[in-house]
C-alpha cells in the first residue's frame, strides 16, 4: 500500500478504538453509584480487603499491634463544577483501563501485515503479555500500592491540632495516577524481553547492571510520585525492582541470542 493508504488504515485503528473508548465511558458514567461507592472510595475506610488482610495477619502471628487500625478518610470539595467534572475523568480513565485490550489488538491488526510469519507469532505473545501485565498492574496499583499510600498519608499528623481536610480532587488524582502508572511500569518484562530478542540487551547485562538499575528505578519512583513522600516512594520502587528481577528471568542470554541467530 502506498502511505496515504496506510495512513488511511491507521485512521481506521484511531476511529474503532475512540468508539470502543467512547461506549465504555458512557457506561462508566451512568454507573456511578457503583463506580464510586464500591471501587473508588473502598480504600478509604478500614473495611478495605486489604486492611482487613493485614489485620488478620497481624492477629495470626500473635501481634494485634501490627494490624491497621480504624481508619476512614473524609473527604470534601470545594470548587463547584470539581464533582462533575472529576466524574467525567473517572469515567475516561476507567474506560482506558477497560478498553487497553481492545486498543492493543487494533494495533496489532495494523502493523501484522507487514511482519514475517516469524515476527507475528513473537509480536502476537508480546500483545497478550501486555494486556495480561498491564492489568495486574493495574490491581497492585489499586488493592496494595494506593490503599498503603492513602492510609499513610491520610492519617499522618505534625501535630494532632493539625486535622486533615483532603480533598475529592487530591483523592483522585491520587487514586488514577497510581493505579494507571502502575499499570504502565508492569510493561518493563515485556519491553526488555523484546529489546534482548533485538539484541539491544542481555540477561548478562542486566544482572551486571543490577545496583545501577536499582539506582535508575528509585530515581524513576521518585518522578512518577505523586506525594513526593518517602513512604509512597517506597511502596511504587519495590513492585519496580521485583519486575527488574523479573524482566532478567524472561530475558534472553548471549549464548541463546547467538544459537538463534545459527538456527536462523
Amino acid at each position: 500500500m502506498t502511505f496515504w493508504e496506510h495512513l488511511d488504515e491507521f485512521r481506521k485503528v484511531i476511529f474503532r478504538s475512540a468508539i470502543a473508548l467512547i461506549i465504555l465511558m458512557v457506561i462508566v458514567f451512568v454507573n456511578k453509584n457503583f463506580v464510586f461507592e464500591t471501587i473508588i472510595f473502598a480504600p478509604r475506610s478500614s473495611d478495605f480487603i486489604l486492611y482487613k488482610w493485614m489485620g488478620s495477619l497481624a492477629a495470626f502471628v500473635g501481634m494485634p499491634s501490627l494490624g491497621p487500625k480504624p481508619f476512614l478518610l473524609e473527604l470534601q470539595n470545594i470548587e463547584l463544577a470539581a464533582q462533575f467534572f472529576t466524574h467525567i475523568n473517572v469515567s475516561f480513565s476507567i474506560a482506558f483501563v477497560i478498553a487497553t485490550p481492545f486498543i492493543l489488538y487494533q494495533l496489532w491488526t495494523f502493523i501484522r501485515p507487514a511482519l514475517y510469519p516469524r515476527e507475528k507469532k513473537s509480536v502476537m505473545g508480546a500483545f497478550g503479555w501486555c494486556s495480561l501485565l498491564f492489568f495486574l498492574g493495574v490491581l497492585t496499583g489499586y488493592f496494595f500500592v494506593f490503599p498503603l499510600t492513602i492510609n499513610f498519608l491520610g492519617s499522618y499528623q505534625v501535630s494532632e491540632w493539625v486535622e486533615n481536610q483532603i480533598t475529592l480532587q487530591s483523592y483522585i488524582h491520587m487514586f488514577t495516577w497510581l493505579v494507571i502508572i502502575m499499570g504502565i511500569v508492569f510493561e518493563m518484562p515485556v519491553l526488555l524481553r523484546v529489546l534482548s530478542r533485538l539484541g539491544v540487551v542481555s540477561k548478562e547485562l542486566l544482572k551486571k547492571y543490577r545496583k545501577h538499575a536499582a539506582c535508575i528505578l528509585l530515581t524513576l519512583a521518585a518522578i512518577i510520585t505523586p506525594s513526593g513522600d518517602a513512604f509512597t516512594l517506597f511502596i511504587v520502587a519495590l513492585p519496580l525492582y521485583l519486575l527488574y528481577e523479573v524482566s532478567i528471568l524472561v530475558c534472553y542470554s548471549k549464548s541463546a541470542e547467538e544459537d538463534e541467530k545459527v538456527a536462523a
